[in-house]
């Protein structure tokens, strides 16, 4: 897109949208407002945490057409907050307003199976795999594959969705259990870590990256974030960020991006997802980066120049699942010792406004911050100890 061709920017004081009423939702209205903008969410839950603090929520489903219409009158730009929209509401939103990312963008990205197609054809590795849609995929499937992971093609998130197995019989009943929905079936590959890389991309094509991140999963949930130059070597932090960019560049994509990866016992790299929106690995941005993943979505989609991205010190971010509200064993409900956790120096803690805590549910995070990272590991382990969390510095 050539500079002269490229929309004119949103100025605050304009009207912004976003489909999606959870907590990135949440988190961007807060990002965009100190901007100066408004924002109108769009999202069917009366108590969603987006809505409560928008500027005006239309309490609608994603293909209400009279709702849609309204958020596009309103708003000069409308972007997502999770990426199983329907694509075509976003298509529909883009007659009438500037959308992004755009509903083909994100259409590749809801299904599995075009997504790892796509990644693979811009170039960047990814495990092994076939497509499943029928059972006789997992018959022919390589020797190779096994033991691997079934995932459905559509709308799995969070570790749900996914099985491990270990034989064509276990992915047959896994195949099975999961309706005979469309899957993918990967190889399992020796894994030495996972990261991610955070970016943003203008309509101008311009990339602004944020320092990689150190992933810890537990159950399919991210558990723990660790950000600083010295965990990843300069070489691997560097194909990872080139892959980022190419996966954007050839998605035309405009917005905030996450790519996440897997580093092998090798050294190689290989993709494994990517989610076309802020990124729960990317909560650090909020207090140790110039600008947060969500300022950097609504300039994005503003059309203004991208913030800077450097870091301001090392951080470890923690998620906070319903769990805590729970005493451990009697499953009693309590209230975490918050005056606890903001009493650790450098501890930034963040909620989501949720007025049910459940197990398994995301329900804030702590940003921990130190001068170096050992300090900010053991604040951390000091957090989650009050918390009862389970940290390995």
């Amino acid at each position: 897109m050539s500079q002269a061709s490229l929309p004119s920017s949103v100025v605050p004081g304009d009207w912004l949208g976003i489909l999606g009423g959870g907590q990135l939702g949440r988190m961007f209205c807060h990002a965009a407002q100190s901007l100066g903008y408004k924002v109108a969410v769009l999202d069917p839950d009366e108590h969603s945490p987006a809505g409560a603090v928008a500027d005006l929520h239309i309490q609608a489903g994603y293909q209400d057409e009279a709702a849609l219409a309204r958020l596009s009158e309103r708003c000069k730009a409308i972007t997502t907050e999770f990426e199983n929209v329907p694509a075509l509401s976003l298509e529909t939103l883009a007659d009438n307003v500037r959308v992004s990312p755009a509903g083909a963008a994100v259409a590749i990205v809801q299904d599995r199976i075009q997504e790892k197609a796509f990644i693979r054809k811009a170039g960047v590795p990814v495990a092994p795999y076939v497509a499943v849609r029928q059972s006789e995929d997992i018959v022919t499937a390589p020797d190779t594959l096994f033991p691997g992971i079934l995932k459905v093609a559509r709308l799995g998130y969070d570790g749900k969705g996914q099985a491990r197995v270990s034989s064509r019989a276990e992915a047959m009943a896994a195949f099975e259990g999961f309706q005979q929905a469309e899957c993918v079936l990967e190889a399992m590959l020796p894994l030495a870590s996972e990261l991610s890389v955070i970016l943003a991309r203008g309509y101008d094509g311009k990339v602004a990256l944020f320092p990689s991140a150190q992933n810890e999963h537990r159950d399919g949930i991210l558990a723990v974030s660790t950000v600083d130059d010295s965990l990843l070597d300069a070489s691997l932090a560097g194909q990872a960020a080139d892959a980022a960019v190419s996966i954007a560049q050839a998605l035309e994509y405009v917005g905030v991006l996450c790519v996440e990866f897997f580093v092998l016992r090798d050294g190689s790299l290989v993709a494994n997802e990517i989610a076309p929106r802020p990124h729960n690995s990317g909560h650090f941005t909020m207090n140790a980066s110039a600008s947060s993943q969500f300022e950097q979505q609504a300039r994005a989609m503003a059309g203004l120049p991208l913030g800077n991205t450097d870091s301001l010190c090392p951080v470890v971010m923690l998620n906070l699942l319903g769990d805590l509200w729970f005493a451990e064993n009697s499953g009693t409900a309590r209230e975490p010792d918050w005056a606890g956790v903001l009493a650790i120096p450098g501890a930034k803690l963040h909620l989501y406004g949720k007025a049910q805590a459940r197990p398994g549910r995301k329900m804030g995070h702590v940003n921990v911050l130190g001068a170096t990272l050992a300090e900010a590991r053991v604040r951390a382990q000091q957090v989650a100890q009050i918390l009862g969390i389970e940290f390995r510095p």
